[in-house]
């Protein structure tokens, strides 16, 4: 796929089924990510890989943070955040490494992260595969932090979900005018 199709027809695709990318294809975009801009090099993205029977035991290590975070969510809640992991055959948890840096602050870091996030999401695409990304209150939360034994200097960010999406659902209504989101500045 050019890359021009790539970016002009990436979707986010909620239903994702088995296989999910592997060998050759799997390096490919794994790869793609660690070409995202980086400003001094830091390679501030940590991705954390969770497939097969490992998704079930990320759903537990999900509902022990919610449940550590508010004692009394409720049962429902719960069984949906274990659920979460199962949505894909591969998940991606993107994690930031946070580096002191005098010309780099911690915001622009983040922001090389979700850069790296859209280049797997580009090369999944490219490579006839689906994702979305997810995130939510307990993405941020030191209990889920705590489960997933990030150092004090990592963060996360989200969940990419990887795999064969069950349906190409077209995006819905009109694509974005580029003069609504594009200004010449300084207006004359």
């Amino acid at each position: 796929m050019e890359a021009l199709e790539a970016l002009l027809g990436r979707s986010s695709a909620a239903k994702l089924a088995e296989p999910a990318p592997q060998g050759e294809v799997r390096e490919r975009i794994f790869r793609a990510a660690l070409r995202a801009p980086d400003h001094a090099r830091l390679r501030p993205w940590r991705f954390l890989v969770v497939e097969a029977e490992d998704r079930s035991h990320l759903g537990e290590a999900l509902a022990r943070a919610m449940q550590a975070r508010d004692p009394q969510t409720d049962p429902a809640a719960l069984a949906k955040v274990r659920a979460n992991p199962l949505r894909a055959p591969l998940v991606l948890l993107l994690v930031a490494r946070i580096s002191e840096h005098p010309k780099v602050p911690a915001l622009e870091q983040q922001f090389s992260v979700a850069c790296a996030a859209q280049c797997v999401l580009l090369a999944a695409h490219a490579e006839g595969f689906g994702g979305i990304w997810r995130s939510g209150a307990i993405t941020y939360s030191p209990e889920l932090h705590a489960e997933l034994g990030l150092a004090p200097d990592e963060q996360m960010l989200g969940f990419l979900y990887l795999g064969t999406p069950l349906a190409v659902v077209p995006r819905p209504g009109p694509d974005p005018s580029v003069q609504e989101h594009f200004r010449v500045w300084p207006a004359h």
